[in-house]
């Protein structure tokens, strides 16, 4: 299909369109990319794995955190400090986990509060860019495994050329086609995972804008809290 809409776009003539099947197609195609096909393959498998765990994973923490954030700033509003601490204590969420360490030493200041909160979301940060660094990689290894692929087959194909002694279209035929192949799938892995790996960090970095919007919130009422009782005492 790709085949004829090329053809069609640029009119060449003689560009056929094949009549093999699509299947029969993307096997032919895995045959020809040479040896290169298994670590290009074994790089978009391992791509889509962390993809769609990490996709899973950070949805389903953004749902719990948002859930969260709402549930302890209504108890704090209502200055339900041990109900909010409570709460924090059993809930895996990343932003739980913040606010409850700050809570957890609300009896020790705003500072302290500060502080722990700080420490805690280092903690939960690192945790929520865990996988980012395979996405990473993959985008920079596939390219580079195409490369490299694109060099064993021009190698390949003057080495058809010095054994001939002659140049003949056949003969350079399969490298360059193992040449070009090898890139294009590594390309083709690259894309993807990079858009991948950059929407990861997006989401990411909205997740900790609202936890650190609600830490801030937690501790301005902590503080004004504490205010009340130094006012009263």
């Amino acid at each position: 299909m790709a085949i004829q809409l090329y053809a069609a776009l640029l009119q060449i003539p003689g560009l056929d369109a094949p009549d093999k099947p699509l299947s029969e197609q993307i096997a032919q195609l895995w045959a020809d990319t040479g040896f290169m096909r298994w670590p290009l393959a074994f790089c978009l498998v391992l791509g889509l794995i962390v993809i769609v765990v990490k996709f899973i994973s950070l949805t389903n923490k953004s749902i719990k955190t948002k859930k969260i954030i709402q549930e302890v700033d209504e108890l704090l509003t209502q200055q339900r400090i041990k109900e909010a601490l409570e709460l924090t204590r059993n809930t895996d969420a990343p932003a739980a986990k913040i606010l409850y360490a700050g809570l957890e030493r609300y009896d020790e200041g705003t500072e302290r509060v500060m502080k722990a909160i700080e420490n805690q979301g280092l903690i939960e940060m690192s945790k929520l860019e865990k996988g980012l660094v395979v996405l990473a990689t993959l985008t920079n290894i596939a390219p580079l495994l195409g490369f490299l692929g694109t060099v064993i087959g021009m190698i390949l194909a003057f080495q058809s050329i010095e054994a001939a002694g002659e140049v003949e279209a056949t003969l350079v035929a399969g490298g360059i086609k193992v040449a070009l192949l090898t890139t294009a799938a590594g390309l083709m892995i690259a894309i993807p995972v990079s858009i991948g790996h950059n929407y990861f960090v997006s989401r990411i970095d909205a997740l900790v804008i609202d936890m650190e919007e609600s830490a801030q919130k937690m501790v301005d009422t902590l503080h004004q809290i504490e205010m009340q009782k130094n006012a009263g005492a």
